[in-house]
């Protein structure tokens, strides 16, 4: 059924105890608990072919978006960011849970044919999704107790054996990424293509997966605006503001493909590209990022064409 035709607009404030839920049109707001027994008790208070909008708040959304997709419902996962903004410009006075879920059905009611609705990953996605953000955890905790540093021998002893078991921990997360891929026919395939690019491994090779099987209709832009990495004008008149990235999106994956393009300048196949940025005068800082766009730009053509790197495609291009 079209959006449009539903007969009811529903936001869902996301806690991890509960959902505050509110119907644009209607002032009251109800409390469900977020268990699997209240997102059923949730869901049978709904008309079919709701559309329901939520954040994005890590995990404790997951449950409810699956429940309500499968359900028939058009469900929305909302870049809290967004619905934030969103709600300052229709001034809402104040922030509680109540307040959010009625911004939010509003929200969806007015802005629905702009956005697209969301999908559940499949298993391969969500087990790489999660590897990633664990990965990503510990790799946190490891640099951040590897850079505190301290003068006492007798702490940095204490140090040893913790870093030692971070360490083997995200080399067992690398296994589990190496696994996963290998387990799923169509992500070892797309996986193949993405890791013939020089500075592609595991990890980002494992990320790209993950990302273009969510990602498969889009564009090269679009993809590249979904991570984060696309620069935003800031023009007015004769003003010719400083591009900045949008930053949107999972800071992982910015994380990575910067590492990636670290990596890359210092192969053959990318060192002249990156040397031509820093030509054009940017910092090294900006001349990884655009090399980290055009390392993502080619795996996803690699992706939707099936095919291998071919270095010559490349070879003397800036």
């Amino acid at each position: 059924m079209n959006p449009q035709q539903a007969t009811e607009f529903v936001g869902v404030d996301v806690a991890s105890a509960h959902l505050d839920v509110a119907v644009q049109g209607q002032a009251s707001v109800r409390r469900f608990a977020n268990t699997p027994q209240g997102i059923a008790l949730l869901l049978r208070t709904l008309r079919p072919a709701s559309v329901l909008a939520l954040e994005s708040t890590g995990r404790y959304h997951v449950p409810l978006a699956l429940a309500a997709h499968a359900a028939g419902l058009h469900v929305y996962v909302l870049n809290p960011l967004d619905a934030r903004r969103y709600a300052q410009s229709v001034g809402q006075r104040g922030k509680t849970d109540r307040m959010d879920a009625l911004v939010l059905a509003r929200y969806i009611c007015r802005e629905h044919a702009q956005l697209r609705q969301w999908q559940p990953p499949t298993a391969c996605q969500a087990a790489l999704r999660e590897l990633l953000a664990h990965r990503a955890t510990l790799v946190r905790q490891r640099s951040a107790l590897a850079q505190a540093g301290c003068h006492s021998k007798t702490l940095a002893r204490l140090d040893e054996p913790v870093l030692a078991a971070l360490q083997q921990a995200i080399e067992h997360i690398d296994e589990q990424l190496a696994s996963t891929v290998q387990a799923d026919p169509a992500s070892q395939e797309t996986f193949k293509c993405i890791t013939s690019v020089p500075g592609l491994g595991l990890i980002c090779g494992s990320l790209l997966v993950m990302l273009f099987g969510r990602l498969q209709t889009r564009s090269a832009d679009a993809v590249i605006a979904f991570t984060g990495l696309d620069p935003r004008p800031n023009d007015s008149g004769k003003k010719t503001g400083q591009r900045r990235l949008s930053k949107r999106g999972w800071p992982e994956t910015r994380r990575l493909m910067y590492a990636a393009a670290m990596s890359a300048a210092r192969t053959k196949t990318w060192n002249g590209f990156y040397c031509a940025q820093r030509d054009k005068g940017l910092s090294t800082t900006a001349a990884l990022v655009v090399l980290a766009r055009k390392l993502l730009r080619v795996a996803f053509s690699l992706f939707k064409q099936q095919a291998l790197f071919d270095p010559a495609l490349v070879a003397g291009r800036a």
